[in-house]
This record gives structure tokens, sequence and C-alpha cells, in this order.
């Protein structure tokens, strides 16, 4: 299965949206035919909807066969992809470990659901970390940067050029905040119908 839509093929002949099996996690499933498409099924999340590409020539029986099989493949990897408190927090320690050489010890690092404005928070003098849900599903580098972003307010409180220096040790510092930017940016833009159409 791929989740890459650069990895599509085909003009799709038809295209619907409906709403989701209970428990699928997204507000809509879209479902596009492709003439050029001839056994490959694939699917990825855009925003809020679950893209599932298939063949033109499927039956309405098969098409809701393998819509049920790739939510299911889907559910399976991002459940693979999220972390829980525990695997997070050890995750800290080796990443202090490595880049800090294990002076940044968090009290606790955990997963919140209440913060939609930022990426992650830390309160120095209670030794806690908190990362927005929002990054669940990331990839690990972007994860990993925030959690290192975090770690290093445990050792200097502000964004001073020592709080930056701390952070250039870790080598996708750029990478991860261009990702997160764009991730910003790209909520801000309204949806356009058919923009990623095939």
């Amino acid at each position: 299965m791929s989740a890459d839509p650069l990895n599509r093929a085909g003009t799709p002949q038809r295209s619907k949206t409906s709403p989701p099996p209970s428990g699928s996690g997204a507000s809509a499933i879209e479902v596009r035919r492709s003439a050029r498409r001839r056994r490959t099924v694939s699917a990825y999340r855009e925003g809020d909807r679950t893209v599932v590409l298939i063949p033109a020539r499927m039956s309405e029986a098969e098409e809701q066969r393998w819509v049920n099989v790739m939510l299911d493949k889907l559910a399976a990897q991002e459940s693979k992809r999220s972390l829980g408190d525990a695997e997070l927090a050890e995750r800290a320690r080796r990443l202090s470990e490595q880049y800090f050489a294990g002076r940044a010890r968090p009290a606790t690092v955990r997963w919140v659901t209440n913060q939609n404005t930022r990426w992650g928070s830390c309160t120095p003098a209670e030794g806690s970390i908190r990362l927005s849900h929002r990054l669940q599903g990331m990839p690990e580098y972007v994860v990993d940067y925030v959690l290192l972003h975090e770690l290093a307010h445990l050792l200097v409180p502000g964004h001073g050029p020592r709080f930056w220096r701390l952070l250039e040790a870790y080598p996708r510092t750029e990478r991860a905040r261009g990702y997160l930017e764009g991730v910003v940016a790209a909520a801000r833009l309204p949806h356009v119908p058919g923009a990623r159409d095939e």
C-alpha cells in the first residue's frame, strides 16, 4: 500500500465521497477510480478525509471490501507510529543521553490533547514535558525535534543563543522546523476541491 499521493497512477473515472464506517477515525472516505490502475489499491489521509485509489473495473462489492481493508491497514500503521506515554518518556531519555549527555532529566513526559496552538510545552520547575497529540503520526524526526526542544528548556529556559546552540547538535533541526512550518501553513490554506485529483 502506498500512502504517497505521488505514486498514484491513472486518471480517475469516478470519484465519490461517503461517510466513514464507525471507528475509522476520518470524517469522510473518498474513492477514486482509475482506468490506468490495473491491480493495485492504495490509500492515504488527506486532511480529515481518507482517499482510497482503486482500479476502475472493480465492482461495488470489491470496492467496499478494499475500502475496509485499506482503512484497517492505515489504522494499524498509525497505531504503530503512535507512542504511548511510557515510550515517549523512554525516547526523551535516549535523546537526552545522545544529544545532551543525559543532563536533561524530565520527571514526566506525556501526550496532551489541550495544546492546539503549540507543539509542546515544558515546565522546568516541575520537570514536566507535554507534547501535543497533533504530533502523533508525524515522522519520527519531527517528534524527536519537539522532544529535544522541550528537553533543552530543562537546561535553558528561554530561546536565546545558548538554547539554539543546544539544538544545533540535532542534525534534523532545520528539516523538522520546516516540516512543522509547512503543517501550519497548510492548515491555513482553503481546501480547493480537485486540487489533488489524478
